[in-house]
């Protein structure tokens, strides 16, 4: 049963957040409510800048009211934000106001409710989804439904461009439906199905351990917690043979003492007995932290002003800001970037007009952003199963960290920057196109994972909405740099820009000139992120090595004392 319900959850987050990630397809309806209501392109862009700031900035709140409350207070926020966001906006469309004040800002109200909206439902998602799987399959169940939000921008892409060509109200009221109506299922099938966790396959009598919970390991061994005249035996108050020699123990001994098995002694002799009792003491917390973490660490619960203070947030930080930035900037300006190789002078007679190649960057884009979030997941879970592995224990076999992961990622979005730059025809724009989109998904399949590592899983969404707030400071610089160094090449007096939602009414027609500079920019924080992945996988690294010899050293202190 608890498996079903553990592939119910699954199957419907997925379809959470393929309706979550709808910020990402702005640029399909954009013109078309710019042209409707007389907004210029300067004005668009702080709509889609609004959606942005809604995703991140409610990163934080959501991630708590999960974290104490479950999925179905996000589920519901979700349902009523996607509704009324895309629901205004189509009514702004129908009504053609114009471009006064009162109708921008209300663009930009509903712009703020669609993102957050989208937040709320997949960050409900991602959580439940996270505490139903064990940390073997976390990565890649976790990746799955991640994979939904990167799939959203070509879901919906694809179903304007097929069934309602043109009809952009009538695709503004699928994007109201088909973003709120599964929330609805969420709020009903989406739940956290906890895992039965095994401590090396051997049963302790009363249920296994939960994730994140000490408690069932954190009283004293059985023999020390009444002294040595209390009964072994307790006496069950409704049992029918009275005083006969049916008992229940307390606690068996077995969750705290391995041996206890093979016999322990249970009346130690007057010479020695706070040896045998630090003996029995320091074997039920070994016991303890190799039942409850990897590595022999107890898995952390860090959270609130503690999550500040730590290297590893301001490292996943830090290195988040600087990729999601990169990916963020030019899945804003693919447009601009293909417009202007477009419009350069070429001896090629071009194939298609702009607009065909402006939907292959974004189907490139979303396509492999989805098969990214899938990829580093399944590979992250392998690498941590040949890790945790019996055959692995040997010093002979070094394996690594997760968060070796985000040097492959890193180095992908420096290769996708430098083809970028060397990239001079449109024809040839989706070999970028299709290599960030592959490292920018695999960022977001990776983090979520790596911060329920680092931090713990009991307050994971409120910890990740922290880290969320990461792309909203890379994403806006890059995109600035790359708007200021569009129109310092742009061209005032050439003919007016083909529509693209990155445009500012300019056109550039100097090729990749126009652009070059900022790719150079982000190829350089790319870099830097690059060394700071090297960094942290090797402080993780140089961790695990640390707790491995620190576990032959126990495990040879507890065969000695056992000899004695």
């Amino acid at each position: 049963m608890s498996a079903r319900m553990r592939l119910t959850t699954l199957i419907t987050a997925t379809c959470v957040s393929l309706g979550a990630g709808t910020n990402y397809v702005y640029s399909a309806y954009s013109p078309q409510l710019g042209a409707r209501l007389g907004i210029n392109h300067t004005k668009l862009n702080l709509i889609a800048l609004a959606g942005n700031v809604g995703v991140y900035s409610s990163g934080p709140i959501w991630g708590r009211i999960v974290d104490a409350r479950g999925p179905r207070i996000a589920m519901a926020g979700a349902f009523f934000l996607l509704l009324i966001g895309y629901g205004g906006m189509k009514h702004m469309y129908d009504t053609g106001d114009g471009a006064s004040t009162v109708t921008f800002v209300l663009l930009l109200m509903f712009g703020y409710m669609t993102g957050s909206g989208g937040n709320a439902g997949l960050s409900g998602a991602v959580n439940a989804t996270a505490k139903s799987f064990p940390e073997a399959l976390r990565a890649s169940a976790t990746a799955l439904v991640l994979s939904g939000f990167g799939l959203s921008a070509f879901f919906f892409s694809s179903i304007s461009r097929i069934l309602f060509p043109g009809d952009t109200s009538s695709f503004l009221l699928v994007l109201s439906l088909g973003t709120a109506l599964p929330m609805i299922a969420g709020f009903f099938f989406v739940r956290a199905v906890p895992p039965v966790h095994h401590d090396s396959g051997e049963s302790t009598g009363q249920g296994d351990i939960a994730y994140g919970r000490t408690s069932d390991v954190e009283a004293p061994p059985v023999g020390l917690r009444d002294g040595s005249r209390t009964p072994l035996l307790r006496e069950h108050p409704n049992s029918p043979l009275g005083h006969a020699h049916v008992r229940t123990p307390t606690t068996p001994a077995i969750e705290y003492i391995p041996e206890a098995l093979s016999g322990v002694e249970l009346s130690p002799t007057r010479s020695e007995p706070q040896r045998t009792i630090a003996r029995s003491l320091s074997r039920a917390r070994s016991v303890k932290e190799r039942s409850l973490s990897k590595f022999g660490r107890i898995e952390p619960n860090i959270y609130g002003r503690a999550l500040w203070c730590t290297a590893e947030f301001w490292l996943l930080f830090v290195i988040l800001s600087l990729l999601s930035g990169t990916g963020l900037m030019y899945i804003n300006n693919v447009g601009s970037m293909a417009q202007a190789l477009y419009s350069a002078p070429s001896t090629a007679e071009k194939t298609s007009g702009y607009e065909t190649y402006q939907a292959t960057q974004v189907s490139a884009v979303s396509l492999t952003n989805c098969l990214g979030r899938i990829l580093i997941g399944l590979l992250s879970d392998l690498m941590s199963r040949s890790a945790s592995s019996p055959s692995s224990s040997s010093f002979s076999f070094r394996p690594l960290p997760r968060s070796a992961m985000l040097v492959v990622v890193s180095s992908l979005l420096l290769l996708s920057q430098l083809v970028a730059i060397s990239i001079s025809s449109v024809e040839n724009l989706w070999a970028a196109s299709t290599l960030l989109g592959l490292s920018y998904g695999s960022i977001f399949g990776i983090y979520p994972t790596m911060c329920i590592e680092y931090f713990g899983l009991a307050h994971f969404s409120e910890n990740w909405g922290f880290i969320s707030l990461a792309p909203m400071i890379g994403g806006n610089v890059f995109s600035v740099a790359f708007g200021r160094n569009l129109d310092a090449h742009s061209d005032t007096s050439s003919a007016p820009a083909l529509t693209a939602p990155a445009s500012t009414g300019n056109e550039c027609t100097l090729g990749r000139a126009c652009y070059v500079d900022t790719l150079y920019l982000t190829a350089v924080g790319c870099l830097v992120a690059l060394g700071m992945s090297v960094y942290l996988s090797w402080r993780d690294r140089r961790r695990a090595e640390g707790a491995q010899y620190e576990q032959v050293d126990v495990q040879s202190e507890e065969d000695s004392d056992d000899e004695d």
